[in-house]
């Protein structure tokens, strides 16, 4: 369906049978609150935008470093290399969050004359921005005023600046944050919240942080006006605050868990070099939490039943853009290849590398991470150190406080890691790990390097890998050396934007051309968005 992107795609969940045929059979374009519970397309938005699986495993996850890969269907991040549907994940991003906004924004439609439920339209509205941002940060002008409004009779929209999206999602966001009232009635299928009007607050102050330290290189001021505003109107303060999609394997699972779970992917995905070093060189005591090296062999190596063992000392990182093919590229040229796992028809060629917890991540009930205190509480030092009226909290006190949280936050991940000793004894020793690993405050420069290495590692740990990336190209940090392979799409460079949808030259022609003249590089991976300076 090409038009895919912008025309309302209404979702509409029955929980049991009934016998009001005529009801259930009303025009879809005449939908009315009458029909059905609007807040059923809450639910559906947020799990939309949370189960991105391939479509950030293929690209974010391994640009940043953090996961790496010899499959050949991972080239795309692994190695800047067209493969594994390359085209079709390009538009993914677009595809999947604006459906996911197009609910949200349905919803709204449905209560907006409807006072009693103001609650369901201003979440309808947080939920909204918080998909507008994804996908203006990985495509930079995109339609915002003209998208979503088929059923006004506008479907081919215009691409707004992101110079303008910004300032009108701050905007909106500030207004429906404001307009929240615990009074009114809560939202009754918020796969997030349960419909706590007072953690919803926090989300959306804690988003707009988020946002307004994506301007802090264009435009400081507003940056410091925004962030400014976010603390003092109440952010995150805990990781019971942490911004979270539920799944269930019995009706709809995990994408990212089951995306791992492919033969292939289970046996050669693998946390990065450039990850696992970052770890190692401070003793990070996270490292036995979120690591395992695989039994020996090719066949205990695709075992998915099978634990590894996570010792923190054989933890070894994959190094991105090597493959398995035999010539120049192949795995086993590296300098520092451990070997092969196994023995005689039994081996695993990386079988020696660290591959993501199968306990802690790869369950198909397992939550996807939204937003989280640490990433709060890191962007607050980072505020702080700017200078900004953030509170009497020291940049300091919330460095500490949010590489603690991101420690804590591996037990939300599903319904045994609460209990997991690997997590409680990481979570025990992030105190002293903090002694040893302070806030570099012998510069302004330094702090801001420490603090972004720190986003980058909480985001990678709760494989939130867009936002990983979209913070790296924000801050600069960390420092990555990009990789050199054959035939690439992004000339040696890390990608720093996605291409539009390959099918948006054909379907909205005359603004397509109005909005790659004005990019920078054109529609390339190369080119930059408005706020990456």
């Amino acid at each position: 369906m090409k038009k895919i992107g912008y025309i309302l795609i209404l979702t509409v969940f029955f929980s049991s049978c009934t016998d009001n045929f005529e009801e259930i059979n009303t025009d879809p374009n005449r939908t009315s609150a009458a029909v059905f519970n609007p807040n059923y397309l809450l639910s559906q938005s947020q799990f939309e935008y949370g189960n991105t699986g391939y479509s950030q495993l293929l690209f974010q996850s391994m640009w940043t470093q953090v996961l790496a890969s010899t499959f050949s269907y991972y080239g795309n991040g692994d190695k800047y290399v067209p493969s594994g549907s390359f085209v079709a994940y390009q538009g993914r991003v677009h595809e999947e969050t604006y459906r996911a906004a197009s609910l949200s924004y349905e919803m709204m439609n449905l209560v907006k004359d409807k006072p009693e439920m103001s609650n369901l339209y201003n979440v309808g509205t947080i939920m909204k921005v918080l998909c507008m941002a994804r996908i203006t940060d990985c495509y930079g002008d995109v339609p915002y005023s003209e998208a979503l409004k088929a059923k006004e009779g506008i479907t081919l929209p215009k691409y707004d600046t992101q110079s303008s999206i910004y300032p009108g999602m701050l905007t909106e966001l500030d207004a429906a944050i404001t307009a929240l009232s615990t009074s009114k009635v809560k939202p009754s299928a918020d796969l997030m919240y349960g419909g706590d009007i007072v953690k919803w607050k926090k989300f959306g102050y804690s988003l707009m942080l988020r946002l307004a330290m994506r301007l802090s290189k264009v435009d400081a001021a507003a940056a410091k006006t925004w962030a400014e505003k976010a603390f003092a109107g109440g952010v995150f303060a805990s990781i019971d605050d942490n911004a979270k999609v539920l799944t269930d394997n019995a009706t709809n699972g995990n994408n990212t868990s089951g995306a791992l779970r492919v033969p292939d992917d289970y046996r050669e995905v693998r946390w990065s070099k450039t990850f696992i070093d970052y770890l190692k060189a401070t003793a990070d005591p996270r490292l036995g939490a979120i690591a395992e090296v695989a039994q020996a062999g090719y066949a205990n190596n695709t075992n998915q039943a099978l634990a590894g063992d996570n010792t923190e000392s054989i933890q070894i990182g994959l190094p991105n853009g090597y493959d398995l093919s035999g010539g120049n590229t192949d795995i086993a040229k590296h300098p520092q290849y451990p070997g092969a796992s196994g023995t005689g028809a039994d081996v695993a060629r990386v079988g020696k590398y660290s591959r993501p917890r199968t306990s802690v991540f790869i369950d198909r009930s397992g939550v996807n991470f939204v937003m989280t205190y640490a990433e709060t509480e890191l962007l607050l030092a980072e505020a702080k150190v700017k200078g900004w009226n953030v509170g009497a909290t020291s940049a300091a006190d919330h460095y500490k406080n949010g590489v603690k949280a991101a420690a804590a936050s591996l037990a939300q991940f599903n319904s045994t890691a609460g209990s997991d000793a690997a997590i409680a004894k990481a979570v025990a020793a992030m105190d002293a790990y903090l002694v040893k690993n302070p806030l570099n405050v012998s510069s302004t420069d330094a702090s801001i390097k420490q603090i972004n290495e720190q986003i980058w590692v909480a985001t990678g740990i709760t494989f939130n890998f867009i936002e990983n990336w979209t913070n790296w190209r924000r801050s600069g940090y960390p420092a990555l050396t990009p990789v050199v392979y054959p035939n690439g799409f992004s000339n040696g460079t890390i990608p720093r934007r996605i291409p539009y949808k390959s099918s948006e030259p054909s379907y909205n022609p005359e603004n397509y051309k109005t909005a790659v003249a004005a990019i920078n590089g054109g529609d390339t991976f190369t080119a930059r968005v408005w706020w990456d300076k």
